[in-house]
């Protein structure tokens, strides 16, 4: 991690979060209240990247453990009015414990089986909270009570705060010996476990990790915008847009992750008046990137410095 400090991953890093933190000097709360959700969704594709561009494992439904922190934390606050720090981290537990239970039959399966158990998970989770209108608010989404804060500002530090110490654990924890162990065990799990590694342990606490960073992220997201629905925070759409963010940023960097979910979210929205045009922009922009550049953005900066 020395070498880290001295790498000019670190100073892109740097240079990024200086920039960012200026903006709310001189950029409209518009632009805040963009990339508040951008920060949040960064965070989303990093937790993701770290259960498959260094586990290995294809989790087609990071919208499961997404939702499942959301909807906890506002259905908490909405039923008994706890106050939104406690229900940020009972959402977040909540989603570990999901989590755990999702991982244990999931590793017991290998290839397109694993994201399949993913996948049906989010389906399951959907129909839940139709089936439970009641409690969930169903299709037409639930009203939380309390936010996070009224001033764009304040949610903006708050989004940037989150996604910096977020980035800098989960990228801290991919390049050390856990880090390591699960990049081998997802390129040759055989050879791994022949060097007596117990591959189904790391993966397990990878796939707690992602979910932890994955419910309170998608806990905190809820309480900014004051309400959670399938739209948002479980859609399956949203979690093709979380694997394509780590994708775009280049897989095996975390924080590469953090960087296509920003410009996901951000070409979308100024995209927006183009109509349907904008997500066939943004697709060639992703598909471009994926067949010529299959480091990511990041990725290939970072190929391009260890050739020097």
């Amino acid at each position: 991690m020395i070498g880290f400090f001295k790498s000019r991953l670190f100073w892109i890093s740097l240079t990024i979060v200086i920039v960012a933190s200026t903006l709310p000097w001189y950029v409209s709360g518009y632009i805040l209240g963009l990339l508040t959700v951008a920060y949040y969704f960064g965070v989303f594709a990093m937790a993701w990247d770290l259960l498959f561009g260094f586990a290995g494992e294809v989790n087609f439904g990071p919208t499961f453990l997404i939702g499942v922190g959301a909807y906890t934390a506002g259905i908490i606050n909405n039923q008994f009015g706890i106050s939104v720090s406690m229900c940020i981290v009972i959402g977040a537990l909540a989603s570990v414990v999901a989590g755990f239970v999702l991982a244990l039959p999931a590793l017991r399966v290998r290839g397109p089986y694993f994201g399949l158990t993913t996948l049906v998970a989010v389906l399951i989770l959907q129909n839940f909270i139709v089936v439970f209108a009641d409690l969930t608010g169903g299709e037409i989404g639930l009203t939380i009570p309390d936010v996070l804060s009224i001033d764009a500002g304040v949610n903006y530090w708050i989004a940037l705060g989150f996604m910096t110490i977020s980035a800098a654990i989960l990228y801290g924890l991919s390049q050390s010996p856990v880090g390591l162990v699960l990049q081998a065990s997802g390129q040759d799990p055989v050879q791994a476990g022949a060097l007596g590694f117990n591959i189904v342990k790391h993966k397990l606490a990878a796939f707690i990790v992602s979910a932890f960073f994955s419910g309170l992220s998608g806990a905190l997201l809820v309480f900014y915008f004051g309400t959670a629905s399938v739209g948002t925070v479980v859609d399956i759409a949203v979690g093709v847009q979380v694997i394509v963010a780590a994708v775009l940023g280049g897989r095996r960097t975390v924080l590469g992750a953090a960087l296509g979910a920003i410009f996901l979210i951000v070409a979308g929205e100024f995209l927006r008046p183009t109509g349907e045009l904008a997500t066939f922009i943004v697709s060639a922009v992703a598909l471009v990137v994926i067949l010529f550049f299959p480091g990511g953005f990041l990725g290939s900066v970072l190929s391009r410095e260890a050739r020097q």
